[in-house]
């Protein structure tokens, strides 16, 4: 206990050097939290939103369903499973057909995938209510994306060709109901979703599917059949793998602030010593070991790291939790990166993230001031109270 209290009093006898330390070193705790808390955010939000709009809580695929390999679409259907159909009645499994075709907007040619659903499905959050009604035109809807970069407009007619599972070349003329706006680019970006009844008739494959969406995680085991179950974690391993390089370029960040605060510390601490020397040998002296001093000096700079902590949470807290409540605006443009990521990111703060970062923070801090301190172990008393180096 009195360790602490002479290291607290030395520390704020020191005056402006602790002060400008212990700030740099909140710095540090803010920007490292905040980080950390914007990434965590983005999974969270992109992983809800995929969840919502493309991948339900799990899908089954047709066997050759390749979605990098747009070629072998038209090898990739089959009819719904018998002992699906009461979950496809039920709501709890939307069927999807997927088929290459080609759009015709104002004139201009554009490949897209051809995508047919139910209009009555509950699954995702495609507005397919849309899709009902008209009985002569073939209705659909696109992502605000779509729409914009073929300035296209709701209630334009657009022709489009494809080829049916015969090989046939068709065309018909699609009737743009609505126009959604959604932050998951794969069921936006060169898609036109159509219903799935009238995309069967046009690729004369009545009762097949490409995919299968689930609202529920368990679904009958298919193993060795016409369909292979993917569940979140195969589906959603892709925005993993961008957030996991993500916070392995942010460590970089993480890393240089830690070096600036503990350069900072290793430098006070450097000084203290030299500027101490008698207080040193006269302590000492009195009798304290060389190992005790070295302690108390390590603890100085380890309060750094406690009273940057408290620092930061008086100006920390209220910007974070601000942050977390109002969101932090994405730049224009992001919307086209090809991933999950809506206009605003709404970051989350967990208990464990504060509490590790400051554990690392202080563990680092002991370190760094034990190293310079180390030299005091050394000292000869005598020559110390005179104020001599060795």
């Amino acid at each position: 206990m009195i360790t602490f209290k002479l290291a607290l009093r030395n520390l704020m006898g020191a005056g402006l050097r602790t002060w400008l330390n212990i700030l740099v070193l909140s710095l540090s705790y803010v920007v490292i939290i905040f980080l950390h808390g914007l990434l965590d955010g983005w999974n969270q939000q992109a992983k809800t939103d995929m969840i919502s709009w493309e991948t339900g809580q799990g899908q089954l695929w047709q066997k050759n369903y390749d979605p990098f390999d747009p070629i072998r679409l038209q090898e990739s259907y089959s009819p719904v499973p018998q002992e699906l159909s009461s979950l496809v009645r039920e709501g709890k499994l939307s069927p999807v057909l997927v088929t290459l075709a080609t759009f015709y907007p104002e004139g201009r040619i554009q490949s897209i995938l051809l995508k047919g659903i139910g209009t009555e499905q509950q699954v995702l959050e495609l507005p397919t209510s849309a899709l009902a009604g008209l009985s002569e035109e073939i209705p659909a809807i696109i992502g605000k994306r779509m729409a914009e970069t073929n300035k296209v407009q709701a209630g334009d007619l657009i022709t489009i060709r494809w080829r049916d599972s015969e090989g046939a070349d068709l065309a018909a003329e699609l009737r743009i109901m609505k126009i959604f706006s959604c932050n998951v680019p794969t069921v936006d970006a060169g898609q036109v979703w159509i219903p799935l009844d009238r995309l069967q008739s046009m690729m004369k494959v009545p009762g097949e599917a490409t995919l299968l969406v689930s609202g529920q995680e368990e679904l009958p085991d298919l193993t060795g059949g016409e369909w292979v179950y993917k569940d979140k974690k195969f589906l959603l391993a892709d925005i993993d793998q961008v957030i996991k390089t993500k916070s392995v370029g942010t460590s970089v960040m993480y890393v240089v602030l830690l070096l600036l605060a503990m350069l900072a510390i290793f430098d006070t601490q450097v000084l203290s010593i030299f500027r101490r020397q008698k207080e040193i040998g006269t302590q000492i002296a009195l009798g304290m070991t060389r190992w005790q001093v070295v302690g108390l000096f390590t603890v100085e700079g380890a309060m750094h790291a406690v009273l940057a902590a408290l620092l930061a949470a008086v100006y920390g807290i209220p910007l974070l939790m601000f942050g977390a409540k109002v969101g932090i605006p994405m730049p224009q443009g992001t919307d086209t990166m090809g991933l999950a990521i809506s206009d605003k990111i709404f970051p989350v703060y967990g208990a464990g993230l504060v509490l590790l970062t400051v554990i690392i923070v202080l563990i680092t801090s002991t370190v760094v001031s034990f190293i310079p301190s180390r030299k005091i172990a050394r000292m000869n008393p005598t020559e110390a109270i005179k104020g001599k180096i060795q």
